[in-house]
């Protein structure tokens, strides 16, 4: 599904300077705003939380194929942009706030199951996609500008680099795929690095099966929270239990004693989280 963006930029005069405190990088092609919502399949019917409307080129788009759309943008500066570009828009709701200190639940809940749309920078990307991952909001589907790196971290298999939490949770509940490469041009201002446009659609029910959610990612925490380590002595470490124990549960699960935490699929955290919840006469 991975394609690649290479028109050449179309040039917009800035109306406003974009502030490197905020990760500003703003993406002014239409037609790049059409493909995008073509590649997040929202529909007349749906509702949408856009996350960044930045000058509202994505907004506008979002709100001439979807039902209702509520726009989140931090920057005070581009609101008086946004309510002119966005005058014609009915069926748009403009929230000024941090999206981080905002009460989610609460300003969704007028829209029902809802798909969320967002061009994240860079430094938010972790803290803001944990935040959407582990809610419990009707969300329907996720898709998300964030830099390329961020985006294969989501994509990551056991053993890659970028294997970690955010994998394990982007893939437990939903549909990770990069569906388009955007270069770093296609911004004002440029940055140092290329963008992907990651497509998630929220699974039906999670790959594997767990008891205890909790106890899962507990146990998928355990294995990167010391990184190149086993994962017989992260177990020992994150449940305080002898190296006995922590062979006894991996032996039951079939993984090799010496296994590092990072080359354990989903399949193993829920198998070893299966054997966690048995009674220690049992393990």
């Amino acid at each position: 599904m991975n394609r690649s963006y290479r028109n050449k930029r179309h040039e917009k005069k800035e109306a406003f300077h974009p502030k490197r405190s905020l990760g500003q990088n703003f993406l002014t092609d239409d037609a790049l705003f059409e493909q995008l919502v073509d590649l997040s399949g929202v529909g007349k019917d749906d509702a949408v939380l856009e996350i960044g409307a930045g000058a509202g080129g994505m907004t506008k788009a979002l709100s001439a194929r979807c039902r209702q759309v509520v726009a989140i943008e931090v920057d005070e500066t581009l609101l008086p942009i946004l309510r002119v570009s966005l005058e014609r828009c009915k069926n748009v709701q403009l929230v000024h706030g941090d999206v981080l200190r905002l009460n989610l639940p609460e300003l969704t809940a007028p829209l029902g199951p809802f798909h969320i749309v967002a061009n994240i920078p860079y430094y938010l990307t972790t803290e803001l996609m944990t935040l959407l991952l582990t809610s419990a909001m009707p969300i329907q589907s996720i898709s998300v500008m964030v830099q390329k790196e961020a985006a294969e971290r989501m994509v990551a298999q056991p053993g890659e680099d970028g294997y970690g939490m955010l994998a394990v949770r982007a893939q437990y509940f939903y549909d990770p795929q990069i569906a388009l490469d955007v270069p770093a041009c296609m911004f004002t201002p440029p940055p140092k690095v290329d963008s992907a446009f990651v497509v998630m659609p929220r699974r039906e029910k999670p790959p594997v099966e767990v008891s205890d959610e909790a106890l899962f990612f507990k146990v998928a925490a355990a294995a990167f929270a010391m990184r190149r380590k086993t994962m017989e002595n992260n177990l020992i470490a994150s449940f305080r239990v002898p190296r006995e124990q922590a062979q006894s549960w991996l032996s039951q699960c079939g993984i090799p004693s010496g296994a590092r935490g990072e080359t354990l699929s989903l399949k193993d955290f829920a198998a070893l989280s299966g054997v966690l919840t048995l009674p220690p006469h049992s393990a």
